[in-house]
C-alpha cells in the first residue's frame, strides 16, 4: 500500500492521509444560490454584500443573467419583489468606470418623484466603488440647477418623463450616447399619462440600445409600446397569480362615509401601536389629507404627510421625518402608491377604498417587502362595495364574510359596531364645534369628494348588479372589534335577526278568523313557488366562491412581435380565453411565414406567453375609452375640473416624429442660462462627438481675420475642472520658484536692496511733498494778485 503512494509522501500510511483529507462537515460550504454565483464584477458585488444583499430574489436571479447577456426584457413581477436591483445590477456591470466626456449612456424613468430619488440613493449605494456619476432631473425642481448638472456629463440620468423631454427639447440634446434603458413601474408611466412623452424620447434614442420594462402588470397600450419600440423583448413573469405577498394580513371594514373618519381613530388608538409600528393612510385627496392632518393633531397623534403640488423640499421633509421614525403616521394620496421603499413599514389604511385592483395591489405592496409581515385596514363605503367584488375577482379569491365565531383572519370581512362610531363621533362633533377652521376644512373635504367621485371610473357592470342584489345586513361585526361583552350581545342581535315567523298579523289573535286571514292564506299558496324560486336565484347571486376572473386580457393578435425564452408559470384553464376554431384542423388562406417574408414581422414565441397572463386592463375596450373620454381632468393652473377638448392642442407642438408636447418646453431659459454664465453650449455635428452632450467648447478671445470686437464672445466665468487645476498647479509652481530664489540670495545682498528700496521710496515721498507745497504757494500768489486788482 505504502509503495502506491507519491514520492513527496515516502512515510505516510494510509490512515494518515485520511486524517489528512477534510471531512464533508469540515469543509467550508459556498453558498451556490447567492450573488457570487451571477459572475459579477469586484466591485458590484462588494457594494451589494455591503448593502446586506445575500441571496438574490426570484425576479433578479431570473432577470440579471438575461440582461447582462445584452437582451431586451420584459419584467413582470408584483411589487416589493426586488426590480429595482434587478436592473440597477446589470447597468453597473455594463457601464463599468466613468468616461468624463463621453455623455449619459444610462437613462431610468420613474414616474413619481419619490421614486425617483430612491432609485438614485440605491444607485450610489451599488455604485460607490465604480465611479459612476448619477444626476437627478425632476419635475419641481429649478431647470438652471438641470442644466449645470447635464453640463457635468453625467453618466447615468435618473429622471421623471415631463422634465427630462422638456430638458432634450429646450436644449436640443442628442442622446445618441444611450446604451440602457429603464422604464421603472412601466404601467405606472402610462396610467399617468406620459405616454407622449415616452413615445417622443424613443424616437430620439439610438436603435442600438438595451430597453427594459419593469411591471406588476401588462396593460395592452403597454403591449402596443414594446411592439412598436422594442426588438425581439424577452418576457420575464413571476408571480403572475400571486399578487399579494403570503405574509400581508388584510382586513375590510363595512361603514359609512361619514363614519370612516371615527373608524380611522379607534384603528390608530387601539389597534395599532404607534410607538412601534409605521402606518400609512391613503386617502382621495390632498383636502383629505390636510382635514386628517387637523383631526390627528387634535388627538394628540403626530404625523407628516404628503401629495402632488406639496413643495419637494416639504415632501422630501416629512418622508424624511416617517423613515427616521419621528412620526409613527403618514397621510398620502396615491402619489406613493408606486415604487416606494419605506424600510420597516409594518401597516397600510385604505381611507378610500381604491378604485382599480392593481392600485390596491400597489398600495398594499409598500408592506410585508423582503419576507417581513404587515397588515392593510381597508374602510369601505356602500359604494365601493362592487370595487371589492372586482379586487377579489382579479385575485382569483373568494369574500370572507364575518360570522359570530369567526376568528380574526385573513381576507374578512366585516362591520363596525356602532358603538365604537359614537364614541368617536362624539369627539369629532365637540371638536367641530370647537375649531373654526375644523369645520371649515370638513366642508372642502366633502366638496372634494365630490368632485372626485366625478373623476372616478365606474366599476364592472357585473360587480354592480351582484353587489345590489347581495343584502349586508347578515353579515356580521369583523372580530377584530368583538371581546366577550360585544360577543354575547352580537349572538343575540344575530338570534334576532335570524328569526322569521311563520304567520302575519293578520293570522294573529282575534284576527284569524277574519276575511284578512283567508285572503293571505290564499296568497301564501299562490306564491310559495315564486318565493322559492327566487331565494335560489339569490343564492347564487350572493355566492362568491364559485366566481372566475372575466377581466379582459389581451388577444393573441396584439402581441405578435416579441420574444420569449423564459418560462414560470402557467396560468389556469378556465382563466385562458376560448377560441372559435380547432387549430389542430384549421387551415388558412394564407402561409404562415406571409409577414416574414415581406418583413412586416419577427420570429418571437412572446404572444404564447403573454396571452396567458392575468392582466388588469381597465380603459381598454371602446365602451371604457368613451367613457374615459367624457371623464373631467384637473387642470393645475386653473384649480378645477375641465373637459379634454381638442382644443388644447392650440397650446402644443407637433414634432418631427409627429407627437404632440406642449410648446413651453421651448422657450429661451436655455440661452439665458448661458448668457448669465457666459457658458457657450456646442454640439458637434460629426458622428464621432455625436452625443457628446454636456462636453464644453473653449472660445479663443482673438478671431483671426478682419472682426469688430463687438461680435467677440464674452468671457467665460465658471472654469472647467481642468482650468481649475492647470492654475492651481501653475500657481504652486509660482511659490517654489519664488521660496528657491529667496534662499539661494545671501542676507547681505538682501539688506542692501532694502536699503536702496527705502531710499528710493524717500525720494519719491520728497517730491510728492515738494509738488504739493508748490501747488499750494501758486494758488495763494493767484489769490493775492486777483484782489490787487480788484483794489
Amino acid at each position: 500500500m505504502n509503495e502506491c503512494l507519491p514520492s513527496y509522501l515516502p512515510h505516510v500510511s494510509v490512515m494518515d492521509i485520511s486524517q489528512l483529507i477534510p471531512r464533508d462537515n469540515e469543509k467550508k460550504k459556498k453558498k451556490s444560490g447567492g450573488f457570487q454565483s451571477l459572475d459579477l464584477s469586484k466591485n458590484v458585488l462588494r457594494a451589494v454584500l455591503k448593502k446586506g444583499y445575500k441571496v438574490p430574489t426570484p425576479i433578479q436571479r431570473k432577470a440579471i443573467p438575461v440582461i447582462m447577456e445584452g437582451k431586451n426584457v420584459v419584467a413582470m413581477a408584483r411589487t416589493g419583489s426586488g426590480k429595482t436591483a434587478a436592473f440597477l445590477i446589470p447597468m453597473l456591470e455594463r457601464l463599468k468606470t466613468r468616461i468624463p466626456k463621453s455623455g449619459a449612456r444610462a437613462l431610468i424613468f420613474s414616474p413619481t418623484r419619490e421614486l425617483a430619488m430612491q432609485t438614485l440613493k440605491f444607485t450610489k449605494e451599488l455604485a460607490i466603488n465604480t465611479g459612476l456619476k448619477a444626476a437627478l432631473i425632476l419635475g419641481g425642481d429649478k431647470i438652471e440647477d438641470q442644466f449645470a448638472a447635464i453640463h457635468e456629463s453625467p453618466d447615468i440620468i435618473i429622471a421623471t418623463p415631463g422634465r427630462f423631454l422638456h430638458l432634450v427639447v429646450e436644449m436640443d440634446l442628442k442622446l445618441s450616447s444611450i446604451e440602457y434603458v429603464v422604464f421603472d413601474e412601466a404601467d405606472r408611466l402610462f396610467e399617468m399619462g406620459f405616454q407622449d412623452q415616452l413615445q417622443e424620447v424613443l424616437n430620439r434614442l439610438p436603435t442600438e440600445r438595451q430597453t427594459l420594462l419593469f411591471s406588476a402588470t401588462l396593460p395592452k397600450i403597454l403591449v402596443d409600446f414594446v411592439k412598436l419600440g422594442v426588438e425581439e423583448p424577452v418576457l420575464i413573469r413571476l408571480d403572475v397569480d400571486l399578487q399579494i405577498s403570503e405574509n400581508l394580513k388584510t382586513s375590510y371594514f363595512l361603514c359609512r362615509t361619514d363614519d370612516k373618519t371615527a373608524v380611522l381613530l379607534y384603528l390608530l388608538k387601539n389597534v395599532v401601536d404607534l410607538e412601534k409600528e409605521l402606518t400609512v393612510v391613503f386617502l382621495a385627496t390632498k383636502h383629505h389629507v390636510e382635514y386628517m392632518k387637523d383631526v390627528l393633531e387634535k388627538a394628540n397623534i403626530p404625523c407628516s404627510y404628503i401629495y402632488s403640488s406639496l413643495d419637494q423640499m416639504a415632501r422630501t421633509i416629512n418622508i424624511a421625518k416617517f423613515r427616521t421614525k419621528k412620526v409613527g403616521i403618514l397621510l398620502v394620496t396615491d402619489i406613493a402608491a408606486r415604487g416606494i421603499d419605506i424600510p420597516l413599514l409594518d401597516n397600510v389604511i385604505n381611507f378610500n377604498f381604491p378604485f382599480k385592483p392593481k392600485l390596491f395591489v400597489h398600495r398594499v405592496g409598500r408592506v410585508a417587502r423582503a419576507g417581513r409581515s404587515g397588515r392593510a385596514f381597508s374602510l369601505i363605503a356602500p359604494d365601493e362595495t362592487p370595487y371589492l367584488l372586482d379586487l377579489h375577482l382579479f385575485l382569483g379569491k373568494s369574500i370572507k364574510f364575518a360570522k359570530p365565531d369567526m376568528q380574526d383572519e385573513d381576507g374578512v370581512c366585516g362591520t363596525v359596531p356602532q358603538t365604537v362610531i359614537d364614541d368617536e363621533a362624539d369627539l369629532l362633533h365637540s371638536w367641530h364645534e370647537r375649531y373654526f377652521d375644523l369645520k371649515s376644512m370638513l366642508k372642502v373635504s366633502r366638496n372634494a369628494y365630490q368632485q372626485y367621485l366625478k373623476s372616478r371610473p365606474a366599476a364592472s357592470s357585473e360587480s354592480i348588479r351582484r353587489m345590489k342584489k347581495f343584502s349586508f345586513s347578515t353579515v356580521e361585526i369583523h372580530p377584530i372589534f368583538n371581546d366577550d361583552a360585544e360577543l354575547e350581545k352580537n349572538k343575540m342581535l344575530a338570534k334576532m335577526k335570524n328569526y322569521r315567523p311563520n304567520t302575519t298579523i293578520f293570522e294573529l289573535g282575534p284576527l284569524a278568523k277574519t276575511q284578512a286571514n283567508a285572503v293571505m292564506r290564499e296568497k301564501r299558496k299562490m306564491h310559495s313557488r315564486f318565493v322559492k324560486q327566487a331565494a335560489e336565484e339569490s343564492q347564487e347571486n350572493e355566492s362568491v366562491e364559485e366566481t372566475k376572473n372575466t377581466l379582459v386580457s389581451a388577444d393573441e393578435d396584439d402581441l405578435k412581435s416579441f420574444n420569449q425564452n423564459v418560462t414560470v408559470k402557467k396560468v389556469p384553464a378556465y382563466l385562458k380565453k376560448s377560441a372559435f376554431r380547432d387549430d389542430e384542423h384549421y387551415l388558412t388562406y394564407m402561409s404562415s411565414e406571409h409577414y416574414k417574408e415581406k418583413g412586416l414581422g419577427l420570429e418571437s414565441t412572446f404572444e404564447r406567453q403573454a396571452a396567458d397572463a392575468v392582466l388588469d386592463f381597465t380603459g381598454d375596450e371602446n365602451k371604457s375609452m368613451k367613457k374615459l373620454k367624457s371623464i373631467k381632468k384637473w387642470d393645475r393652473k386653473k384649480k378645477k375640473f375641465v373637459q379634454d377638448n381638442d382644443n388644447e392642442k392650440a397650446k402644443k407642438m407637433k414634432t418631427e416624429s409627429g407627437v404632440w408636447i406642449p410648446k413651453t418646453y421651448k422657450s429661451d431659459l436655455y440661452k439665458k442660462w448661458q448668457e448669465k454664465n457666459k457658458i457657450r453650449y456646442q454640439q458637434n455635428d460629426n458622428d464621432e462627438n455625436e452625443g457628446d452632450f454636456g462636453k464644453q467648447r473653449r472660445i479663443p478671445r482673438h478671431f483671426k481675420g478682419s472682426q469688430e470686437k463687438s461680435n467677440r464672445p464674452p468671457r467665460r466665468e465658471l472654469k472647467t475642472t481642468e482650468e481649475i487645476y492647470k492654475a492651481r498647479s501653475k500657481k504652486e509652481r509660482l511659490m517654489d520658484h519664488q521660496k528657491n530664489r529667496n534662499k539661494r540670495k545671501p542676507k547681505e545682498e538682501m539688506g542692501n536692496k532694502k536699503e536702496k528700496f527705502m531710499g528710493r521710496q524717500k525720494k519719491k515721498n520728497q517730491l510728492k511733498s515738494n509738488r504739493q507745497f508748490g501747488s499750494r504757494n501758486f494758488k495763494s500768489k493767484q489769490s493775492s494778485t486777483g484782489n490787487r486788482r480788484r483794489r
